[in-house]
């Protein structure tokens, strides 16, 4: 006996299955169709919540105001960060999402005069406060690029390290940036998160559970899924940020 789908030419030399049911041609049509939307959503953004606050130049200005907060070195430890970063004179190191340009003056000193900072963001607003960061202290060694969400557009196999810092939970195709970075770090490149614990006296107000996308066992199994290997993991902030320093395989 032959199946033909009501609707649909019957296609010759086509059996039944024996015992299985036929299947109309609108049922067809609601799976495939359910099928794309279930790949749309498995490749969308992941970080809508994470992203509200850089919608508006006005929302990044308020963002910017905290990324420049007067005591921010005290509650950062940004000269302890870069210590653990083991930047030497003469590396290319890149600070993505560099926002108003805060770690520049620290990275910018750690590769020294030889060495290279690439600032790198999404926003042009972002940029320009991170130029203006760049030119009151008077770093000569730092270049600036705009990025996209899924590649921040660094030199292929020109970067020895990567910082993204408190920038990784914004990322709305982790995937897809983690395949560029790993084609744009030199061989045995490193990739270094400073992140948000996912918990709720991570942030104030325990706004971390809703803001940060996950938490750092699931951080360190989405980037070791893209050809990376974690070197080491400790705590940053006791209790807010820890530091993940990775290998590119």
């Amino acid at each position: 006996m032959k199946l033909q789908v009501p609707g649909q030419e019957q296609v010759p030399g086509q059996e039944q299955v024996p015992g299985q049911e036929q299947v109309p041609g609108v049922r067809c049509q609601v799976l495939v169709c359910g099928l794309l939307l279930c790949a749309f959503a498995a490749t969308g953004q992941v970080a809508k919540q994470a992203n509200e606050g850089y919608k508006t130049p006005e929302g990044r200005d308020s963002v910017a105001k905290s990324l420049s907060a007067a005591d921010r070195d005290q509650k950062q430890k940004p000269r302890e960060l870069v210590a653990a970063m083991s930047l030497k004179p003469g590396m290319v190191v890149a600070d993505i999402g560099t926002g108003t340009g805060y770690m520049l003056p620290y990275l910018s000193e750690a590769v020294g005069a030889q060495g290279h900072v690439l600032s790198e963001d999404i926003f042009p607003d972002f940029l320009e406060k991170a130029k203006n960061t760049a030119k009151q202290h008077k770093l000569a060694n730092v270049e600036f690029i705009q990025g996209s969400e899924t590649d921040p557009g660094l030199p292929q196999k020109g970067v020895d390290v990567v910082l993204a810092l408190d920038s990784y939970h914004p990322w709305n195709y982790p995937d897809k940036m983690l395949a560029a970075l790993h084609g744009e770090l030199r061989d045995r490149g490193r990739l270094v998160i400073v992140e948000y614990y996912k918990r709720p006296e991570a942030m104030p107000g325990g706004r971390a559970m809703q803001h940060i996308r996950l938490d750092a066992p699931d951080v360190i199994k989405e980037i070791e899924s893209n050809h990376f290997r974690l070197l080491s993991e400790h705590d940053h902030v006791k209790g807010s940020q820890y530091m993940a320093i990775f290998e590119k395989k």
